[in-house]
């Protein structure tokens, strides 16, 4: 039950961050690298849950 938590939560905060960047007034090619980053290493977060790493 502890890994589904903890996945839920992990999803949750990778798009509370991706939308906070959406938010930013910065340029949209910035703004792409970020959220490439954040999509990045939210997957590599989700692998470990999952023990693949």
């Amino acid at each position: 039950m502890s890994l589904l938590i903890s996945l839920l939560i992990t999803v949750l905060v990778i798009g509370l961050v991706l939308y906070l960047v959406r938010m930013l007034p910065l340029d949209s090619q910035i703004k792409n690298i970020i959220q490439i980053i954040v999509i990045v290493i939210g997957i590599i977060s989700l692998l470990r849950y999952l023990a693949v790493f």
